[in-house]
């Protein structure tokens, strides 16, 4: 009923940047929420930004200033402009979509990503 898809994800030098999308499909009364989750190598998955309908942003204390979160929502698409990458920026990105149901408005579901794995080299 719902897709996400990312892309944006590679390869880059410490200090260069990358930028992420995601787009979400389907169908669903409203998107209430996006953001992005990532997962190192034996690591837990962890928070690095999100965005709400109305704009509101969150980030983890380890991105903020560096990275920024948007969204387009003509396009149920959101950004993740990412600078001054660090080597411990290294891992999979994750996007998730949380909406609400096209048939019952008050049902909340969160869809996520295959995920995009973003290597930044020393």
């Amino acid at each position: 009923q719902v897709q996400v898809e990312e892309s944006g994800g590679g390869l880059v030098q410490a200090g260069g940047s990358l930028r992420l999308s995601c787009a979400a499909s389907g169908s669903f009364f409203s998107i209430n929420a996006m953001g992005w989750y990532r997962q190192a190598p034996g690591k837990q998955r962890e928070l690095v930004a999100t965005i709400t309908s109305g704009g509101s942003t969150n980030y983890a204390d380890s991105v903020k200033g560096r990275f920024t979160i948007s969204r387009d929502n003509a396009k149920n698409t959101v950004y993740l402009q990412m600078n001054s990458l660090k080597p411990e920026d290294t891992a999979v990105y994750y996007c998730n979509v949380r909406v609400r149901d096209i048939l019952d408005a008050a049902w909340v579901s969160n869809y996520w990503g295959q995920g995009t794995q973003v290597t930044v080299s020393s």
